[in-house]
């Protein structure tokens, strides 16, 4: 299995693929997440069976309460049990019918806390630990004034038991609203650590595809510099050879020899190029350096080789990043390029590199009489190209015509800011 591209070490199947979360231990507590409907009905069953039956066999005791009492009691003990299966869509409603329970059966027998130890668990769960903490509150309101109806008269001992009830209740109570606060938390604490995951996924894709989209454009640009450069200066080279192939031979032949090497020069480049979007152990990765400020000489040459009347000053001692020294080597051979194709009748071509304190000034003039080059906005990738690279050093790039006549590119490019982004220019 392959590494992931953007995190080597680890397998492509599991960085770049769906985010897979680990599963809840235990087979039983897989089984009971999967089915929350079937453990609302254990639940409601559980409840509603013993009690039913216990209010029932009450109900027709002897002496039982008033017929319109047991009924009332069968209903609130039907309801809560029917509101138990919605539970987790709507706790407040199985709460509302806590309490009319309890206001209904506690007078007149045994206290129902059951329906609000659910309800008030099922707030903290489904709803908020604001939710559930209010719910408590009513739940204890509801107990005392429940058992305070429930009295038989008003001595103090019945105002003592009242009391006594009632802290044993909110007692109980508070015993369920505090497993489901912590229950409740944990569940939306994991549910924001997922949704977190997912996000960092989302972002982790989107930067792949950020990134992916930004390595094709700097691919997009080596390709047009290598090839441009390389076909313009072949195909001169040939016409030239063609034409002067019957008058002068070795003249035509030393064309044809630079053609060839120009060639063989843009092969190793194209190589090298294409090396990046090959696995690695496919292709072995290609160690030549990419060509600096020592090759702009060579580049120059190779154009007067080539018939331009190029000429090249240099000032200052050469930059130390070999980015900025790619960005500056694509620039004149852009701008060279350009020149020889478009500039055909120019007597000068002027190649000026001013290295200063803080930035490097790149020119390159030439003198023809009617140059014919792309203007910059709507021109071709060339010149795009270049914007773009000296935009990475946070320089500006100025091409037209000059005042007189012939073109002028200058390009100012920073050296400080290279230091940090021009990482992204490098081959």
């Amino acid at each position: 299995m392959t590494d992931a591209p953007l995190s080597p070490g680890y397998p492509a199947s599991v960085v770049g693929g769906e985010l897979r979360l680990p599963k809840a231990p235990g087979v039983v507590r897989q089984f009971w997440a999967r089915h929350p409907r079937l453990t609302d009905a254990l639940i409601a069953t559980l409840y509603f069976v013993p009690t039913f039956l216990g209010t029932l066999s009450f109900v027709f005791a002897s002496p039982g309460p008033p017929l319109w009492i047991g009924l009332a009691q069968l209903v609130a003990v039907a309801a809560s049990a029917a509101t138990m299966l919605v539970r987790r869509n709507r706790p407040w409603l199985l709460m509302g019918v806590a309490w009319f329970g309890c206001l209904v059966v506690y007078p007149f027998g045994s206290v129902d806390l059951f329906p609000m130890f659910v309800a008030l668990y099922a707030l903290a769960v489904y709803r908020s630990t604001r939710a559930a903490w209010i719910g408590f509150g009513g739940s204890v309101i509801v107990g005392a004034a429940a058992a305070f109806f429930a009295r038989s008269g008003d001595t103090a001992a019945e105002f003592g038991d009242v009391a006594g009830q009632s802290a044993t209740q909110a007692a109980i109570l508070l015993i369920a609203t505090l497993i489901g606060v912590t229950v409740g938390n944990r569940r939306r604490y994991v549910n924001a650590l997922i949704a977190r995951a997912h996000d960092l996924a989302r972002e982790r894709d989107q930067q792949a595809r950020l990134a992916t989209a930004v390595e094709r454009s700097r691919i997009a640009r080596e390709m047009h510099d290598i090839v441009a450069h390389s076909l313009t200066v072949m195909v001169t080279l040939a016409d030239g050879s063609a034409a002067t192939a019957e008058r002068d031979p070795g003249r035509a032949a030393e064309a044809m020899r630079h053609v060839a090497e120009s060639g063989r020069t843009a092969l190793g480049d194209m190589r090298r190029m294409l090396g990046v979007l090959a696995e690695p152990a496919v292709l072995p990765a290609d160690l030549t350096p990419q060509p600096g400020s020592a090759a702009i000489p060579e580049l120059v040459e190779s154009f007067r080789a080539a018939g331009m009347p190029a000429r090249l000053t240099t000032t200052g001692p050469s930059v130390a990043d070999p980015n900025l020294q790619l960005t500056i080597y694509r620039i004149v051979q852009e701008a060279l390029t350009n020149a020889f194709r478009y500039a055909a009748g120019a007597t000068r071509v002027d190649v000026d590199l001013d290295h200063r304190d803080s930035e490097v000034l790149v020119t390159v003039t030439d003198n023809a009489a009617a140059p014919s080059i792309p203007d910059l906005e709507s021109g071709g990738l060339g010149l795009v190209g270049m914007r773009e690279r000296v935009a990475l050093y946070g320089g500006s790039l100025e091409a037209g015509p000059r005042a007189g006549h012939g073109w002028r590119v200058s390009a100012v490019l920073q050296t400080d800011a290279g230091a940090t982004s021009g990482r992204e220019v490098d081959g």
